[in-house]
């Protein structure tokens, strides 16, 4: 487990170790320490614009200690699963605009207001955690349901705003979102009974049926 006050002392060394300045997204458990849902995080999830500026970031790392892992260890055989980089317990997952099944689209990016700078090569934007429920529900880990629990816990959800992004992602060529984020909230709601309006997956359900007839 890394704490907040361990990520930022780590981002300053990895920042000066860059051959290049670059904008990296925080999401996941990254994210949620950043706004304040968790006090430690398993990993560090990061998003990145290109696959130069991950290839960049993975040589500053490993200048600093952290070797490769296998990602089916944690994700199986998923696609678009990060490249996975680890040293004592603190362990990054580095992503490329793709987190699974999702994509970090335009408007996530444009959602991610807050923002932290490293030195001088490192800008840290934070991920909304309505983009965070999303991008949990790719993954079929028990943690990722905790940490969605607290989240909607924690704030007033706007579930409009998951639902439209759900429906972007569609149009972005991820057409299981809908799916995926309509089984994730049921499964959640069975197993902690947390408050998620029948309304929300009613709404889930019915594109999802158009999604399928238009695909006949």
């Amino acid at each position: 487990m890394i704490t907040l006050e361990e990520q930022q002392k780590l981002f300053i060394n990895v920042s000066r170790k860059l051959k290049k300045k670059m904008t990296v997204y925080a999401v996941g458990g990254t994210a949620m320490t950043f706004l304040g849902i968790k006090d430690t995080t398993l990993d560090i999830d990061l998003v990145f614009e290109t696959n130069e500026d991950r290839e960049v970031f993975k040589d500053a790392i490993k200048s600093i200690g952290y070797q490769p892992i296998d990602p089916i260890v944690v994700y199986g055989v998923k696609r678009d699963s990060p490249e996975m980089l680890t040293l004592g317990e603190s362990r990054f997952d580095l992503f490329v605009v793709n987190v699974i099944d999702f994509i970090f689209s335009e408007k996530m990016r444009e959602r991610a207001v807050q923002i932290y700078q490293y030195d001088e090569n490192l800008i840290l934007k934070i991920a909304d955690l309505h983009d965070i429920i999303l991008m949990k529900c790719a993954t079929e880990r028990v943690k990722d349901k905790d940490d969605v629990r607290k989240i909607i816990d924690s704030m007033k959800i706007d579930w409009t705003l998951i639902i439209e992004e759900a429906k972007n992602q569609t149009k972005l060529g991820k057409p299981k979102a809908i799916f995926e984020l309509g089984c994730f909230l049921e499964d959640l709601k069975k197993i902690t009974n947390v408050n998620i309006p029948k309304s929300v997956l009613d709404e889930l359900w019915e594109l999802l049926e158009k999604q399928t007839e238009e695909r006949k």
